[in-house]
């Protein structure tokens, strides 16, 4: 790699950590390539970006982010996980790790916040962005769908009652 692409590399890297709503640094030291392909696949769906970089770079690139609590974590084979939603790089990381004990979740930040190994798993058992807002609207359409059941019951009722009116007459 040349100076220019290493360049292109720390501005890319440094744009992504600025951007991200939180970033996970872990080691990947006896991953297969195919975990690794698969690894990228689930953290794309799920709207994440896994990068391999140099330490020396992505230290470089974390330099002037809020990120920059993180640089200590860099040392061995480490890879970078970062999504917009905050808890969606942590969420696949973590359950990556579940099944695949060669990576090893080293910590990772959100924001200006470090966080530990433990931070990240607890980040990552919270709901994501999307989940939070279903269950909102779920909590707002509830009230209305029974204000709109209650609303409607004494209609109903009275309707059922001439319709009883109507029959008995009908009948005699």
């Amino acid at each position: 790699m040349d100076r220019a692409e290493k360049r292109e590399l720390v501005a890319g890297l440094n744009d992504a950590f600025k951007g991200a709503g939180s970033v996970v640094v872990a080691h990947y030291a006896g991953i297969t390539v195919a975990q690794m392909n698969d690894l990228r696949t689930k953290m794309r769906a799920a709207g994440g970006t896994v990068k391999v970089a140099k330490n020396r770079l992505a230290k470089i690139a974390l330099q002037g982010t809020e990120s920059e609590s993180i640089i200590e974590l860099f040392k061995g084979q480490t890879l970078i996980a970062y999504s917009d939603d905050p808890v969606a790089a942590p969420k696949v990381a973590s359950e990556f790790a579940k099944g695949n004990d060669r990576l090893v979740i080293l910590g990772g930040a959100m924001g200006k916040t470090s966080l530990d190994a433990d931070g990240v798993k607890a980040l990552a058992s919270l709901p994501s962005l999307d989940e939070l807002r279903a269950r909102l609207v779920g909590m707002i359409s509830t009230p209305a769908t029974r204000i709109a059941q209650v609303v409607n019951a004494p209609a109903g009722n009275v309707a059922r009652v001439i319709g009883a009116y109507a029959r008995k007459d009908e009948a005699a």
